[in-house]
C-alpha cells in the first residue's frame, strides 16, 4: 500500500491550518459548563508554541531527534496539541494511561527514556507522581492538579511560534503505544507515521468518512483505538472532536456532541443499556416496542437522550459484546458493528459491514489485510499499518511475527464462507480441567456477562473437575434481595451450561465482594480483566 506524502499527519496538520484555519477542530469542557473551542488555526498555532519551547529545551538538555516525551493525561484539547508539539520538534510521543499505578509509570518511562512528560487531567496524581522521576522535565495543562510544573498556558504566552512546517519520513518512528499489560509488563510497540495515515486512510475510504463528522473522545487516547478513531481518523478527514468532561457530565457531553461517530467497549454499553432499564422496566419496554407507532417514538425518545440519534458509524470491540445486548441496540436502531485490532496492528484487523454482519463475529479484514490460522487455530494476520516491533525488546519482536511477517494475536478463531472471523478464545487463556479437557473461557463469560447483575466475569477452573465462574455483581445486583438474586443468577447458570458440552459446564458462579478496578489491579486501564491476578487472588 503507498500513502502520497500529502497525507502524512504533519502535512494533513498543515494543510487544515491553511485550508480550515477558522472551523472549529476541539471543544474542550472548562467545567460548570464552560466549554472553549479551538480552531485549527488556534490548535496548530498552540502546537507551534510548545514545539518551539521543546526544541529549546532539547538543545538545552542536548536531546537528540527522536528523543521520547511522555503523555499523561486523560483525554483533553492540550493531549492532541502535545501530540502534534512532539512531532513538530522531531521527537517520539509516549502515551500513558492516566489510571496507571506509580510503579507502571515509572517502569514505562524509564524503559521508554522519556526526557520530558505533559502532565494533564488526573484523578490520582499524587499517587502517581512518585512514579515520575526526578530528571524527567514536566509540564502541565490548565486543568491539571496542582503542581509547581511549568505550565502550558505561560509557555505559549512567552514562546514564539517555529515559523517553519518541518516534516517527517513516512517511515521514521511517531509513536510508542504501551500494551495494557494483561500478563504483566506493558510492552512498547512502534508506529510509524506511515501506519497513520494508512490505516486511516483504509477506514475513511471503506466508510466515507468526511469533513462534517462529529466525534466524542472520552476512551483513554493512551489506547490505540482512541487514538486512531479520534486523532487520526480526525488528521485525514478534518473533522470536529468534542471531548468529555468527567463520568458525571458523560451524557450531558454526549447531547452536546450529537456525535456521528461513536465508539464504545462492551463493559460500557452495557451501562448504557442498564441506564435506561432504571428508568423503564426491560418488560415494559419491551412491549412498548411492539406497538409499531409508539414503538418507533419511544426508540428514538431514547437515541435522543443518549446522545446517539445523530450516530450513523456505531462500533463495539476490545471485547466480545453479549448477543442479546447487540441484539437490544440493533433493535433500538443502533447498529452496532462489531470491530477487532491490536495494539499490534493499530487496532485495524476486521470489522462488520452494514448489510454483511453476523451476530458472534467481529466480521471481514479490512482491505490490504492478510488473515490466515495456524495449526492451532491461532489467527494470523498481516498489514501494511503493523507495528515496527517492540521498543526494545528484538526477542518479544520475533516470538510475536513469523518469519513472512505475520502478527500472531494469540487469539484463536474461526471463519464462515464470507471470510467474517469468529474468535473462540486466547490461545494462552484455555486451560485443562482435571479430567483432561480443554476449557476456553471467552465464549462463556460472553454468555454469562448477558446478566444485568454482572458486571465482570472470569471463568476459571484449571486442573479442577469442572470450571466456575467469579463474578463482580453489578449496581443491578444491589436493588435486589440475596434471595431473588441467588435465584435469578442459578436461573442464568442453568440457562447458560444447557448451551455448553459436559466438560465445559460450571459448578457454580461465586460473587466477589470487593470491586475489580484499575486502583487494585484487577483490570487494565482498557477495562480487561487480569485472569492472573484474579485467579491468585481468590
Amino acid at each position: 500500500m503507498k500513502v502520497s506524502d500529502e497525507f502524512l499527519p504533519l502535512q494533513r496538520i498543515y494543510h487544515w491550518e491553511k485550508t480550515r484555519a477558522h472551523q472549529v477542530y476541539l471543544s474542550q469542557p472548562m467545567g460548570q459548563g464552560a466549554v472553549r473551542d479551538y480552531t485549527w488555526a488556534q490548535a496548530v498555532g498552540e502546537a507551534r508554541r510548545m514545539a518551539a519551547h521543546l526544541r529549546a529545551l532539547g538543545q538545552q538538555h542536548g536531546w537528540e531527534a527522536g528523543t521520547r516525551i511522555g503523555i499523561l493525561s486523560k483525554n483533553c484539547a492540550w493531549w492532541i496539541m502535545s501530540d502534534f508539539a512532539i512531532w513538530m520538534a522531531g521527537y517520539i510521543s509516549v502515551p500513558l494511561y492516566p489510571t496507571l499505578a506509580a510503579e507502571t509509570v515509572r517502569q514505562i518511562l524509564v524503559h521508554s527514556d522519556c526526557r520530558a512528560l505533559f502532565v494533564g487531567k488526573l484523578d490520582e496524581w499524587p499517587q502517581m507522581q512518585p512514579g515520575v522521576p526526578e530528571a524527567v522535565h514536566c509540564i502541565s495543562y490548565p486543568l491539571s492538579p496542582q503542581n509547581s510544573f511549568e505550565t502550558w498556558d505561560d509557555i505559549i504566552a512567552k514562546t514564539a511560534p517555529i515559523p517553519d512546517s518541518p516534516v517527517r519520513p513516512a517511515g521514521d518512528l511517531a509513536t510508542i503505544v504501551y500494551t495494557s499489560g494483561t500478563t504483566g509488563m506493558p510492552k512498547g510497540v512502534m508506529h510509524s507515521f506511515f501506519n497513520f495515515s494508512a490505516a486511516a486512510i483504509t477506514m475513511l475510504e471503506t466508510f466515507g468518512l468526511g469533513r462534517e463528522e462529529r466525534i466524542l473522545s472520552y476512551l483513554p487516547l493512551a489506547h490505540v483505538a482512541e487514538r486512531f478513531g479520534v486523532e487520526t481518523n480526525s488528521l485525514q478527514a478534518g473533522f470536529r472532536v468534542y471531548f468529555a468532561e468527567s463520568l458525571d457530565t458523560f451524557l450531558q457531553d454526549l447531547q452536546r456532541a450529537r456525535p456521528t461517530l461513536f465508539f464504545s467497549v462492551p463493559r460500557l454499553w452495557v451501562k448504557f443499556q442498564q441506564g435506561i432499564f432504571h428508568k423503564i422496566p426491560k418488560r415494559k419496554l419491551e412491549r412498548m416496542f411492539r406497538i409499531p407507532l409508539l414503538g418507533r417514538v419511544v426508540k428514538k425518545k431514547i437515541l435522543r437522550q443518549l446522545g446517539l440519534d445523530s450516530v450513523r458509524f456505531a462500533a463495539t470491540g476490545a471485547a466480545p459484546l453479549p448477543e442479546s445486548v447487540l441484539a437490544w441496540y440493533r433493535e433500538l436502531g443502533l447498529d452496532l458493528m462489531e470491530v477487532y485490532g491490536m495494539t499490534e496492528n493499530f487496532g485495524l484487523s476486521h470489522s462488520c459491514r452494514p448489510g454483511q454482519m453476523r451476530v458472534g463475529y467481529v466480521g471481514s479484514p479490512w482491505p490490504n489485510v492478510e488473515c490466515r490460522f495456524s495449526d492451532t487455530g491461532e489467527v494470523l494476520m498481516r498489514a501494511p499499518w503493523q507495528m515496527l516491533g517492540y521498543y526494545r525488546e528484538p526477542e518479544k519482536t520475533r516470538e510475536t511475527l513469523t518469519d513472512d511477517g505475520f502478527l500472531r494475536t494469540g487469539d484463536v478463531g474461526e471463519v464462515d464462507e464470507m471470510q467474517r472471523l469468529r474468535i473462540t478464545g486466547r490461545a494462552k487463556e484455555i486451560f485443562k480441567t482435571s479430567k483432561g479437557k480443554y476449557v476456553s473461557p471467552a465464549p462463556i463469560e460472553n454468555k454469562l456477562g448477558a446478566h444485568p447483575g454482572i458486571e465482570a466475569v472470569c471463568v476459571a477452573g484449571a486442573n479442577q473437575a469442572q470450571p466456575c465462574a467469579l463474578a463482580m455483581p453489578s449496581p443491578d445486583a444491589a436493588h435486589e434481595s440475596r434471595e431473588a438474586l441467588t435465584q435469578s443468577l442459578g436461573a442464568h447458570l442453568e440457562s447458560v451450561n444447557a448451551t455448553l458440552d459436559p466438560h465445559e459446564q460450571l459448578a457454580f458462579i461465586a460473587l466477589v465482594k470487593e470491586p475489580w478496578n484499575v486502583e487494585n489491579n484487577f483490570i487494565t486501564p482498557t477495562m480487561k480483566i487480569k485472569r492472573n491476578v484474579i485467579e491468585a487472588a481468590y
